[in-house]
């Protein structure tokens, strides 16, 4: 799957931009702060409903205006041609697939799979447990709809029961009402806790073999789920911790508390690894993420690299470059021949120049493709 054209209005600090892009490399270049990340961030806002980013939806809106809109025409690998439109409004977000509404988010994923790799990412294993929740949670909505279904009624179990938690404080009576809500969360919990340990089992063996690869075999990389709670004592753990519950007004037990922990050589990444360690384990785990999706969709994702070149040494960026040929890939440098090196020179790739919001098509001589 390619992207081919991208229509933006009004998002951030974008006005209006119409780009065709190539099905290959795609290189935006600029000072920071001139909108190249912004329009990354439309991109995988209209594949998932979300910003890899933290804000508010209105944030993505242009100051001054009161509704952003993206539209995004791309093809299948059979040759069948998708266009996505999505708008942000005051009352909300509105998307659409070929015309047809999209009434719940989870009816968006599948339609355009996009892997976005930022210096953020470059943070994952020593970042909090938060971080790493929403890489996984992202990545599994994008593969798998129904882990979206299931996610999205956990947490809404989950905040029912914790407001009948603190009206339990002004009524006791209401306690034994707990045992309908416990249930529910259990079942839904179960359903993600099974993917995600299938999800990282898979993402852990990949990522182990890159990480020796692009060490020569110095670095041996574990990717371990660290479930707050194992499925057949779920539900008497929330049974036994329901006095502390009602007391603190939370559930303190579930999937909402996981973490994923990287160990490099035995040792606990975020603690011991060094930061060429640790960035390593991350390009691993995004090329484990580019594999997986094309073994599960049949066809690679789109790739978003936002500048994040710039933040790897010439080895990782050698291997980066050489383990996503065939994808198409869309590269913001604030450089374009320092970062992006070869790329530049591939055949059929299409450069572009971002200034103050404006994204202009340009060659390496400075002329209008």
């Amino acid at each position: 799957m390619h992207i081919q054209r991208v229509i933006l209005r009004n998002f951030r600090n974008i006005a209006a931009a119409d780009l065709e892009l190539a099905p290959g490399a795609n290189i935006l270049y600029g000072e920071n702060a001139q909108g190249k990340t912004n329009f990354l961030e439309s991109i995988y806002f209209c594949a998932t409903g979300r910003s890899h980013r933290a804000g508010r939806y209105r944030d993505l809106v242009m100051i001054s205006e009161k509704e952003a809109a993206i539209k995004i025409v791309a093809k299948s690998p059979s040759g069948a041609v998708d266009e996505i439109r999505m708008e942000i409004r005051p009352e909300g977000k509105f998307s659409t697939v070929n015309g047809l509404p999209i009434r719940k988010l989870g009816e968006l994923y599948g339609h355009l799979s996009v892997v976005v790799f930022s210096p953020e990412d470059l943070s994952l294993v020593k970042a909090g447990p938060s971080g790493r929740r929403r890489f996984l949670d992202m990545e599994l909505c994008q593969l798998y709809p129904a882990y979206y279904h299931d996610l999205r009624m956990y947490h809404k179990v989950l905040q029912q029961r914790n407001n009948l938690l603190r009206e339990i404080n002004f009524n006791e009576s209401l306690r034994d009402t707990l045992e309908v809500w416990d249930e529910q969360l259990v079942e839904y919990g179960i359903r993600v806790m099974q993917a995600r340990r299938l999800f990282i089992d898979k993402l852990g063996r990949i990522a182990a073999e890159n990480q020796g690869n692009i060490t020569g075999g110095r670095e041996n990389l574990e990717i371990i789920y660290d479930n707050d709670v194992d499925e057949n004592g779920f539900l008497e753990g929330l049974k036994k911790r329901r006095g502390a519950d009602i007391a603190r007004g939370a559930t303190s037990l579930g999937i909402h508390r996981d973490d994923v922990e990287f160990r490099i050589n035995g040792e606990i990444g975020r603690s011991f690894a060094s930061q060429g360690q640790q960035r390593t384990a991350v390009l691993a785990v995004k090329l484990a993420e580019i594999e997986i999706v094309r073994e599960e969709k049949g066809h690679p994702p789109v790739l978003l690299l936002d500048d994040v070149l710039s933040e790897l040494d010439k080895g990782r960026q050698n291997y980066l470059l050489h383990s996503i040929e065939g994808l198409q890939t869309i590269i913001t440098s604030t450089g374009a021949e320092n970062a992006t090196g070869g790329y530049l020179r591939k055949e059929g790739a299409r450069v572009f120049a971002v200034e103050s919001g404006m994204i202009s098509p340009v060659n390496l001589g400075g002329q209008v493709q």
